[in-house]
């Protein structure tokens, strides 16, 4: 990485994500300098990651080299790389090229279900690459951690709706146990060195640029191609949709209000409204102007029936209120996914 160390700017892990990408978006169109950081791996298309690199000024990715900095056709204040959070020793070096005033942390290997099958992926992803960036970050210097948990975390509990106080020692995936391990590296990175970290229990978050192996791409592109969708737990399951935007909007809040040092906090961020699947396909038919054929199935391992977001916490201590009705961001993502699958 021959670049002179620059002027301080945000650190963004993995900007070809979906929540990464539309972080990076909205941080350069306010005027932030961002390095986005991606390993580009293929647990689910990597032509779809190429193109939200794309949309920020990457070209020609499918030919971009392991550890090398690639500048932005589209943003002037852009740079990304391809790099692994599991070799330090590179990630060192990116830490020794740029200050970063900020950190947010979106890589890692997803998924509940694929966790049953690969439990590696999550442990170089997870939780090495996450021990590895938390010593980057205290040893250059770099003060403040915003990452993304899961509201996995909660494995059955069976009190709703889920709060930070609630107990998470009884994970039910590989992926769920991994983001535990993050929070409590976290909570020692913070009381042993001054580093605010911030940890977000996602709640199923869709929108335009969404991962393919989420349900409302899954069920959208079946119900357009007269394919049966697969409908688990026979429909007996509710979901705490989240709007893309309204996460994004979240997490500029937490960017700018600065915490005090060893600052350890843990948000939920979700949209407070459970939506059942029977009712999420309703709107997801209305939206494509088309009935599903229905195969209904029984609960998969590793999944929950329910998760309900408490925001109260992060609603107090950041203003965050989520706006997006579920229709109207249903509608968003299916504009959006008739669009790019036109192309």
């Amino acid at each position: 990485m021959n670049q002179d160390p620059s002027s301080k700017c945000v650190l963004v892990t993995g900007c070809a994500g979906f929540i990464g990408y539309h972080l990076c978006l909205k941080l350069l169109n306010e005027g932030y300098r961002v390095i986005g950081l991606d390993n580009l791996n293929d647990y689910y298309s990597v032509q779809l990651k190429r193109d939200r690199l794309k949309e920020l000024g990457i070209k020609n990715s499918e030919e971009i080299k392991y550890n090398k900095l690639y500048s932005s056709d589209v943003f002037e204040h852009f740079q990304f790389v391809k790099l692994d959070l599991a070799d330090r020793e590179e990630l060192l070096n990116l830490f020794k090229t740029f200050s970063f005033s900020k950190v947010f942390n979106l890589a890692a290997q997803a998924g509940v279900r694929y966790s049953l099958e690969n439990p590696f992926a999550y442990a170089d992803s997870n939780i090495i690459g996450f021990l590895n960036l938390l010593e980057s970050m205290r040893h250059h210097q770099v003060r403040k951690l915003i990452y993304a948990s899961s509201s996995s975390v909660y494995g059955n509990n069976q009190k709703i709706p889920f709060s930070e106080l609630d107990k998470v020692k009884e994970p039910i995936s590989v992926y769920a146990a991994s983001k535990i391990t993050n929070e409590l590296l976290a909570y020692t990175y913070s009381h042993l060195y001054g580093i605010q970290t911030i940890g977000l229990r996602f709640f199923t978050v869709y929108g335009p640029w969404g991962r393919p192996d989420m349900a409302i791409y899954l069920f959208s592109k079946d119900i357009m191609e007269d394919k049966p969708i697969k409908v688990f737990n026979y429909g007996n399951l509710s979901r705490d949709f989240t709007y893309i935007d309204d996460i994004i909007q979240g997490l500029m809040q937490i960017l700018k209000k600065d915490l005090p040092e060893k600052a350890y906090r843990i948000y939920n961020i979700g949209n407070s409204k459970p939506v059942s699947l029977m009712d999420f396909i309703a709107a997801v038919e209305q939206a494509v102007g088309k009935k599903a054929k229905k195969e209904m199935l029984p609960m998969q391992k590793g999944d929950v029936s329910t998760t309900w977001a408490d925001t109260t916490k992060l609603q107090k201590d950041f203003d965050y209120k989520p706006q997006t009705d579920l229709q109207e961001g249903v509608n968003s993502f299916i504009e959006w996914l008739k669009e790019y699958s036109e192309k």
